[in-house]
C-alpha cells in the first residue's frame, strides 16, 4: 500500500541518533565513565522519540484525517484503534 506521506526530513535526525549510537559503542569500548553511558543513550531514545511523534503528528494530521473524512467506517474504525494501540505504545515506553 502506497501512502501520500513522506517522512525523508526525518532522515537527518535518524543520521544524527546512528552517530549518537556509534558514539555510545565507542565509549562503551573505550570503557567511559558509566553515567557518562547512559547519559547518551538517554539522549538518543529522546531524539528517536522526538522523531516518531513528529512522524505521528503527520499522520494524524493526513492519514487520519482523510479515513475521517471518508465514507467507509470500517477505515474510520481502523485509524481510530491503530490510534489508541500507537498512543497505549507511547505510555509504555516514555
Amino acid at each position: 500500500m502506497k501512502y501520500k506521506t513522506t517522512h525523508k526530513e526525518s532522515l537527518n535526525a535518524l543520521r544524527r541518533v546512528e552517530g549518537q549510537i556509534k558514539g555510545i559503542q565507542n565509549m562503551v569500548n573505550d570503557e567511559k565513565y558509566c553515567i557518562d553511558i547512559i547519559n547518551q543513550i538517554y539522549a538518543s531514545v529522546h531524539a528517536l522519540h522526538t522523531v516518531a511523534e513528529k512522524i505521528f503528528a503527520k499522520h494524524i494530521g493526513h492519514c487520519v484525517k482523510d479515513a475521517l473524512s471518508g465514507k467507509s467506517e470500517k477505515e474510520k474504525d481502523r485509524k481510530i484503534d491503530e490510534i489508541t494501540k500507537v498512543m497505549k505504545r507511547f505510555r509504555r515506553v516514555s
